[in-house]
């Protein structure tokens, strides 16, 4: 599962991790300073600041406390952007893949798991150490589950443990949306289901597929990424809607914790409500004081970043009571059979250090509460409901308050693509009309979110703010691009369905190289995945290409077609 470098050279199937660009990285805290001991596999390039960054990222700070085993997650920015090219397989992914799963081009995902044992036999008193895996994939809960296998017996044999695991899992397939894998390590057969962007989604807990008489049998994955939602949310599940909005708004949002775990989970949890969305601003489930961008995030010369920072030092109550809305979570209470909700409180009564759980914030929701849902989810608590009911009933009141928002925005975007019969083979395809956000505001009253949501409260106002946020430029120019392949591709289907002889009769040797020219740049589009085209539409195209150079002059098809 490991990308070699090599395997790639001598050109050699992708497995999972060359598709990813994946690596283990254990990291030391046992002296009085934390430090990587190696890296998996060991072409794998990380800069020195980004070693740095894995390395403090990779423990708790001093103020949670994590005695034991704990798994949490992080994720960084690449030094320098995006360095590695992208290949087909990655831009295969991606184009199957839904939009918050597809592979990061300048983010590492770091998954750790942590361990923290008394030991008097070394100087800080305890024994902590930490194995990382860093992915350009979101795939958390099968990242964890790997760590889970592995990390446990690293830490009682170490490197040795390690080159055994790699060798295993350098033999996995590559991701691809849409199938299911069976990834055998450590005696263990993990069976997961990678997403595709046509799964409709589920709202009950996913069937196990079949075992195909597997030995031994497979551990069933019911998600590559998907957290527990409602216990993620339990603090804060009447709040969850106002939450909601200020994911959909992009804001920022400092959420206060008191372990890694905790932080990340949340902060993860909240970037998921906007599925199938994609969540467009930054975030990171965990960050300390040591991290790299600490003074970028936290200066006050400038607005706070469109940022969900996760920390668990409370040190950041103080150095972020500038940003707008601060969540802190405690350790669960119970109050009956609901966990203790925090309260709404005032960005004013932040306190340094002391502070207490709550959502400080001056925001006023744009909806009414829906105290339906608050309703069920305490219904299935008095009666005992599995959990994953419970996370599957939040899932749904949550995707389909998106789809709700969104379904609008569609249809309007629809009604600005140009007519299929406005297409003709021999002009340049028409253009996309603009987007104009007060025609699109009018067309709610007849063709708004009430025709699917119940919920009531200042729709137009939550659109007016949507307008000024990165999620809309986000989804805007993702729907635009995919609007003009789809415009290209309707223009080739339409050239190749003309006579192109009877066109060509009356043509300058010029108009016909240029139409060379034209469909070729539009074979290499398709041929990348980026037009929507059939494989009998590109080989009638460049049946079309040959035939157009054969009509031309010798030493012009000497120029298009050298030997």
């Amino acid at each position: 599962m490991l990308r070699r470098a090599q395997r790639r050279r001598r050109g050699t199937r992708e497995t999972l991790l060359q598709d990813q660009h994946c690596t283990l990285c254990p990291a030391d805290g046992t002296k009085c300073s934390v430090s990587p001991q190696l890296v998996y596999p060991s072409d794998f390039r990380l800069t020195d600041k980004e070693k740095t960054s894995i390395c403090f990222l990779s423990f708790p700070d001093s103020h949670s406390g994590c005695l034991g085993d704990t798994q949490f997650s992080f994720r960084i920015r690449q030094c320098g952007g995006q360095r590695s090219p992208w290949h087909a397989e990655d831009r295969h992914y991606n184009s199957g893949a839904p939009m918050s799963l597809q592979r990061e081009p300048a983010h590492y995902f770091g998954y750790v798991y942590f361990r923290q044992v008394k030991d008097s036999s070394v100087k800080r008193g305890y024994f902590q150490k930490s194995l990382v895996l860093v992915s350009r994939l979101p795939f958390v809960r099968l990242f964890q589950a790997l760590l889970s296998l592995i990390a446990p017996e690293y830490f009682d044999k170490l490197a040795p443990c390690l080159e055994a695991v790699c060798n295993e899992i350098d033999q996995w397939p590559a991701p691809m949306p849409g199938q299911t894998l069976n990834l055998p390590v450590m005696g263990v057969v993990l069976q997961v289901h990678v997403p595709s962007r046509v799964d409709k989604p589920e709202y009950s807990p996913p069937k196990q597929c079949s075992h195909e008489n597997l030995l031994p049998a497979p551990v069933v994955l019911t998600s590559v990424h998907e957290l527990d939602l409602f216990r993620c949310f339990q603090p804060v599940l009447t709040h969850v809607q106002t939450l909601w909005e200020l994911m959909l708004l992009g804001e920022p949002l400092v959420v206060l914790a008191p372990s890694p775990a905790m932080s990340s989970e949340m902060v993860l949890a909240l970037i998921s409500c906007l599925q199938p969305l994609k969540f467009c601003c930054d975030y990171r489930p965990y960050f300390t004081v040591h991290d790299s961008e600490f003074r970028e995030f936290t200066t006050r010369t400038q607005a706070p970043p469109n940022v969900v920072l996760g920390v668990t030092n409370p040190f950041f109550i103080k150095t972020l009571q500038h940003w707008p809305h601060i969540l802190r979570v405690g350790e669960p209470k119970m109050s009956g059979d609901l966990p203790k909700q925090v309260k709404l409180k005032k960005p004013s009564r932040l306190k340094t250090l002391d502070t207490k759980p709550g959502l400080y914030t001056a925001y006023s929701a744009h909806l009414h509460r829906d105290k339906a849902l608050l309703k069920r989810l305490l219904k299935g608590l008095h009666k005992k409901r599995p959990w994953d009911t419970q996370t599957a009933l939040l899932r749904r009141h949550l995707l389909e308050l998106t789809q709700s928002f969104i379904i609008p925005l569609e249809h309007y975007m629809a009604s600005l693509m140009p007519l299929q019969k406005s297409i003709t083979p021999w002009k340049t395809p028409p253009q996309i009309r603009p987007f104009r956000q007060d025609d699109f505001l009018r067309s709610l009253e007849h063709a708004g979110p009430q025709l699917t949501c119940i919920l009531k409260g200042d729709w137009l106002g939550l659109y007016r703010r949507f307008f000024k946020s990165p999620h809309f430029d986000g989804w805007y120019r993702q729907r635009h691009r995919e609007m003009a392949q789809k415009l290209e591709a309707l223009h080739l289907e339409a050239i190749c369905e003309a006579n192109i002889e009877t066109w060509m009769k009356d043509k300058s040797e010029v108009e016909v190289v240029d139409l060379v020219l034209k469909l070729r740049e539009k074979l290499v589009q398709a041929q990348g995945h980026q037009l929507p085209v059939k494989e009998a539409t590109l080989q009638r195209a460049q049946l079309y290409i040959e035939t157009v150079i054969g009509s031309l002059p010798k030493d012009l098809q000497a120029v298009l077609c050298p030997s």
